[in-house]
């Protein structure tokens, strides 16, 4: 648990242009996170669900003070996330919420570090409090020898239609539909929208986001997880289809290894990334988490679309 005051500023220098990182404001109490989502209920209140044994909860009604409540599952994960985990509740990965009609759903991934024997599974919850949520089972998943990674999944529901984009390293983001009525694919088209060769196709943490007439797709690259050595940073490409193909600020396709970068290390904020999106009452915010010399902890801003390209604020 950490208890900290998260302030931005300074600059960040990049093939000698300065990129200015604006101060969001404070975000103060139970902050430790690794890949977090979040929600806001019908009641106002925020919930953060993270990376970690029985996915951590998070809430506040401020979405400055955050607390600790608990886990979505505190009576162990369900079971068949433990053929990924490779042990009994394990650790669950890069959760993704989304609150429709009351509802929350939540897709997470089951896995280890570099294997491609992963699953995605969802569940449900009225109120999203610790053990509430009804357990709805596999999604989809990967082997070894398959093309990608079965993890870090983001639910875009665009008119109706649910998609679901997931990848991690192998060959890079990739696509598939939804039904709406059970949260499991309705096609086996596998889409692919982005992909890397650079520091070993290090591209993760998908996020896909329809603003106006573009759709967006933000992703991680580089490495995460490791300290102040961490090295991830958030990219982002867009397209006029959900199905691309998505380009970067430069025209670069996102296939070819584009991605213009929006945020990146700065000052003592190291490794920005597993970033979510979401629509709030005062525009459209980004979380993640970042790394101090002591933490992994969460952050948050706002995001300006008006030129087209999303820009930190």
């Amino acid at each position: 648990m950490a208890s900290s005051t998260l302030m931005f500023g300074a600059l960040l220098l990049l093939a000698g242009m300065a990129v200015a990182y604006p101060n969001p404001g404070t975000v103060t109490g139970d902050i430790s996170v690794h890949d977090p989502t979040m929600c806001r209920d019908d009641a106002g209140t925020y919930f953060i669900f993270s990376t970690g044994v029985g996915i951590p909860i998070k809430t506040s009604t401020d979405r400055i003070a955050f607390t600790d409540i608990g886990v979505v599952w505190p009576s162990g994960a369900p079971s068949g996330t433990n053929t990924y985990t490779g042990t009994t509740n394990g650790a669950l990965w890069a959760p993704d919420c989304t609150y429709l009609n009351g509802q929350f759903y939540l897709y997470y991934a089951a896995s280890t570090f570099g294997s491609q024997k992963s699953g995605i599974f969802l569940a449900s919850s009225t109120t999203g409090q610790p053990g509430t949520w009804s357990d709805h089972g596999l999604v989809t998943s990967s082997a070894s020898g398959d093309t990608y990674n079965a993890i870090d999944p983001n639910l875009l529901i665009d008119n109706g239609n649910w998609i679901l984009t997931l990848g991690s390293f192998w060959t890079g983001i990739k696509e598939i539909a939804i039904g709406s009525s059970t949260g499991k694919p309705s096609s086996t088209t596998v889409t692919s929208l982005a992909e890397r060769t650079a520091n070993n196709g290090a591209i993760e943490a998908s996020v896909l986001w329809k603003q106006g007439s573009f759709y967006y797709l933000f992703t991680s690259w580089d490495n995460c997880c490791d300290g102040l050595s961490s090295t991830y940073n958030i990219r982002v490409g867009r397209s006029s289809s959900a199905e691309g193909p998505f380009v970067d600020e430069s025209g670069v396709d996102l296939l070819n290894g584009g991605g213009t970068l929006i945020l990146g290390t700065h000052d003592s904020i190291v490794g920005p990334g597993g970033q979510d999106l979401m629509t709030d009452v005062d525009g459209v915010v980004i979380v993640y988490h970042y790394y101090t010399a002591t933490d992994s902890l969460l952050g948050i801003n706002l995001l300006d679309f008006s030129t087209g390209w999303p820009v930190v604020t």
